[in-house]
């Protein structure tokens, strides 16, 4: 039907469920338009996505510096799961962050991750920590979306109080702030972000008959409808989405099946699962007995990363934060070969040689993540490219070295090439203590909210675009 166009902001509907699409070709007129139908900065163009995967306690600083400069370099043993994705990634070395470089070890360096500000020290509610960088490129692009953000993490919020350090455990539970004094709550339960995304009728959803129908039932009269309307090369990407969401679905089901059969092993958990019913997310509640007992710490991640990867295909949302783990996380990885004992511990190594190489391996075991993410958006076709070819992936610590608590030379690694305006595929090494705020202006220039200064920045980070830059320094 070559005159038929739909807009990108048509959904799948049925009884308390709702699908974004993903781009058709059908859709093609109208890639240009936002939510409002008002035309995107570049017409014609893919939208930009931005995400920020954050990691907690740093690295193995003697297993993530790579060999060599621009596009000639090695990568270290710590960053090895990206060995297939070279040529989509950028590292960086020596950007730091000066607004972290006070306080103590961990609260500041994670409170001020994204916002560059030095965080108020407080053991109450009155937080001030600034905006980060995510959320002003959500007040810009956010209204062309259902979504303006999706925040995603692992582990619940602390409210208590570090008595070591004088700080607010609520400074280490977040890194995305709307404004400087509202940190915005992530969500870590995989059934609860997926409804985000797809349940359109929160009371609906709450019901038992609607909250267990499958999102693709729910919708499935629509999508024949539709399916029956559009070209061949639509109905294959069309069928190859449904089929995403209902992977994701069947797996979360799982899981959940999984967690109540661990409830009626165990007079403990099922005094609570009786307690809290039939919520979906009783279990997660208490995150660190999913990877303890149960070792899938691995799949409750994939899970949080499968669902952002849907967010950013059906353009649900554009701007993304996920958080691996909390400030001074005690995560337990005893699931990893050669590993016994928890994150925080393991990071203050104290040059042990031992204790490196179980930090090394607990630095592979997140690349590996980021690496599954990435693989996945560029498994999303989208025009002639993919969706990890019009995105900017921030991978990033608050700190170096665990055992040193050093904002300076921060491990951080941007994938995606936002749409052709990154030229990948390198190693830069600038001048030391380059502001880490450069890279975010350069980033937030690319998601169409451009900025001269942000925070304690001196304008972009050189070279983002150059495929010849190799750096500021030899």
């Amino acid at each position: 039907m070559k005159n038929w166009q739909i807009s990108r902001r048509t959904m799948l509907k049925g009884t308390g469920a709702m699908l974004a699409l993903p781009l058709l070709d059908a859709m093609k007129p109208f890639a240009a338009l936002g939510a409002t139908g008002a035309a995107a900065a570049q017409p014609g163009k893919h939208p930009i996505r931005m995400a920020t995967l954050y990691m907690a306690n740093g690295v193995n600083p003697h297993q993530w510096t790579p060999k060599g400069a621009g596009a000639e370099f090695e990568l270290a043993e710590g960053m090895k799961p990206l060995e297939a994705l070279k040529k989509d990634i950028l590292v960086f070395t020596q950007l730091w962050n000066a607004g972290s470089d006070t306080g103590d070890g961990h609260y500041v360096k994670t409170g001020g991750f994204l916002t560059g500000q030095t965080i108020q020290r407080t053991t109450g509610s009155n937080l001030r920590a600034g905006v980060s960088m995510d959320q002003v490129a959500a007040a810009r692009v956010g209204n062309m979306t259902p979504l303006p953000s999706l925040e995603l993490g692992l582990e619940p919020p602390a409210t208590g109080v570090d008595t070591n350090v004088g700080y607010t455990q609520l400074y280490g539970a977040h890194i995305s702030w709307s404004s400087p004094t509202t940190p915005l709550a992530k969500e870590i339960n995989p059934q609860l972000a997926f409804d985000r995304l797809f349940r359109s009728n929160v009371a609906e959803r709450r019901r038992e008959a609607v909250r267990d129908r499958s999102v693709i039932d729910a919708v499935l009269d629509d999508a024949k409808s539709l399916r029956n309307r559009v070209g061949q090369d639509d109905r294959r990407k069309l069928d190859e989405y449904l089929e995403s969401v209902r992977s994701v679905e069947r797996r979360i089901a799982f899981d959940a099946q999984r967690k109540k059969d661990d409830a009626d092993s165990d007079p403990l958990v099922r005094a609570e699962v009786e307690k809290l019913g039939k919520r979906i997310h009783d279990y997660y509640n208490d995150p660190a007995k999913v990877s303890e007992r149960r070792g899938n710490h691995t799949e409750h991640t994939r899970l949080m990363l499968d669902i952002m990867a849907l967010g950013f295909w059906t353009d649900s949302t554009r701007v993304s934060t996920f958080m691996f783990g909390n400030s001074v996380s005690g995560r337990n990885f005893s699931f990893l070969d050669g590993v016994k004992g928890g994150h925080h511990q393991i990071s203050h190594h104290e040059n042990e040689a031992a204790k490196l190489e179980e930090y090394k391996r607990i630095n592979a075991w997140h690349i590996a993540q980021y690496a599954y993410f990435l693989e996945r958006l560029r498994s999303l076709k989208e025009g002639e490219g993919n969706v990890l070819d019009n995105s900017m992936i921030l991978f990033g610590a608050g700190m170096r070295d665990g055992n040193a608590h050093s904002p300076r030379n921060l491990p951080i690694i941007l994938a995606g090439k936002a749409g052709g305006t990154l030229a990948t595929g390198r190693h830069l090494t600038y001048e030391k203590n380059t502001p880490l705020c450069n890279l975010y202006v350069g980033m937030l220039n690319r998601m169409g909210a451009p900025v001269e200064r942000f925070a304690d920045s001196t304008g972009e980070l050189k070279g983002l675009g150059d495929p010849d830059f190799k750096g500021m320094v030899a």
